[in-house]
C-alpha cells in the first residue's frame, strides 16, 4: 500500500504477528497517514475497533481521510503515546486485543520541507512532531552549552565528532544565529576532518546529528520507553505488542524492555509478556526494492502473559 503521507513497513508480517481477531480492539500509537490501521480495519471491519494516536495533527487529518471507509469503527485522538492511559480514558477504551508502535519520521514530516527535518531541503529548523510545541530544534543549537550539545550527539547521535561539531556550533552562532537546515547541515561538513569530506559517503555526515537533535526535541526515547509501559498494562491476556524501531538506540530500548517485561519478577508470579520474536523481523528483499527506506526496519513482537500481573 503506498502513500504520499507514508509508506507503511511490514504491512503482512505486523498483520500475522498482531494475530487480529474480529471483536478485538487494536490501537495504532503512531498513526501516521493511516497506513497499518487501513490494513487492519479491511481485515476485520465490521467486527473491530480502531484507535488511531498520533502527536501530529496532520497525520491525524490525513488518516481520517484515509480511514472514512470505516468511520464507525475508528476513534482518533491527537497525542503522544506516553499518554496512552490517559488517551484511551478519554475514548473510554480499557482494554485492547493489540498494539503497534512504528516509531520515527514519517516520509511526509521528511518531505514536507517546512518541517525542518530533512538536511536535503533548507528550511527552518523546527523537528517539531506536535507544532503546537514551543520548543524546537532552531532554540535547541541556539540555546544549549557546549556540554550539553556534546551529550546529546553521543547519546542519541553516536556521533564520533560530536566534541569538535558542538564546539563549532557555539563559535559560529556568537557571530548569527543557525536557523536553518542548511545552516546546520553546512556547518557539519566543514567541522569533519578532511579524510571525512568525500563525495561519496556512506550516509550523509548531518545524518547522526539532526537524528539527535530531533530525538531531543521530540523526547523520543523517554517516551518511547514510557509508551511501551503503559502499552503492556492496557493489553488484555494474550493480546500482542508489536514495535517496529529504524535505529539501534530505539532497537536497544524495545529489546532491553521487552527482556524485563519477560521475566518471573518473584516465586508465584509470572512474567508479564512472552516474546515471540528471538531476532527481530527484517524486510523482504522484495519490500526493500520497492520501499528502500525500509531496509533498516526491524520488528520485534511480544504477547501478554495469562495471569499477568498489571504494570505499576
Amino acid at each position: 500500500m503506498n502513500s504520499t503521507f507514508h509508506v507503511p513497513v511490514l504491512i503482512d508480517e505486523i498483520i500475522n504477528n498482531l494475530n487480529c481477531r474480529k471483536g478485538g480492539v487494536y490501537i495504532d500509537c503512531t498513526l501516521g497517514g493511516g497506513g497499518h490501521s487501513k490494513i487492519i480495519l479491511s481485515n476485520l471491519y465490521p467486527r473491530c475497533m480502531l484507535v488511531g494516536i498520533d502527536q501530529d495533527k496532520e497525520a491525524i487529518d490525513k488518516a481520517q481521510e484515509e480511514l472514512k471507509t470505516y468511520s464507525d469503527r475508528i476513534k482518533l485522538i491527537k497525542g503522544n503515546f506516553k499518554d496512552l492511559k490517559k488517551l484511551l480514558s478519554i475514548l473510554q477504551v480499557k482494554k485492547a486485543s493489540g498494539i503497534i508502535f512504528d516509531l520515527g519520521v514519517s516520509f511526509h514530516q521528511l518531505n514536507k520541507r517546512e518541517r525542518g527535518f530533512s538536511f536535503r531541503e533548507d528550511n527552518h529548523l523546527d523537528m517539531r512532531m506536535d507544532l503546537q510545541q514551543k520548543f524546537n530544534a532552531e532554540i535547541l543549537v541556539n540555546t544549549y552549552s557546549e556540554n550539553e550539545l556534546i551529550g546529546i550527539f553521543k547519546k542519541y547521535g553516536e556521533e564520533r565528532f560530536s566534541y569538535r561539531i558542538a564546539r563549532r556550533i557555539v563559535a559560529e552562532r556568537k557571530k548569527t544565529a543557525i536557523s536553518t537546515t542548511k545552516q546546520l547541515s553546512d556547518l557539519i561538513i566543514r567541522t569533519l576532518p578532511k579524510t571525512k569530506k568525500r563525495i561519496t559517503w556512506r550516509i550523509h555526515p548531518a545524518t547522526r546529528i539532526f537524528q539527535a537533535i530531533r530525538i531531543e526535541v521530540n523526547h523520543e526515547l523517554d517516551a518511547l520507553e514510557e509508551g511501551l509501559r503503559q502499552a503492556v498494562d492496557v493489553l488484555e491476556e494474550k493480546g500482542r505488542i508489536c514495535v517496529i524501531s529504524y535505529h539501534s538506540l530505539e532497537d536497544r530500548i524495545v529489546k532491553v524492555f521487552f527482556k524485563e517485561m519477560a521475566k518471573n519478577v518473584s516465586v508465584g508470579e509470572t512474567a508479564k509478556i512472552r516474546i515471540l520474536t528471538k531476532k527481530p523481523i527484517r524486510p523482504s528483499i522484495s519490500e526493500i526494492k520497492e520501499n528502500p527506506k525500509a531496509r533498516s526496519a526491524k520488528l520485534r513482537v511480544a504477547e501478554k502473559t495469562i495471569r499477568a500481573e498489571e504494570v505499576n
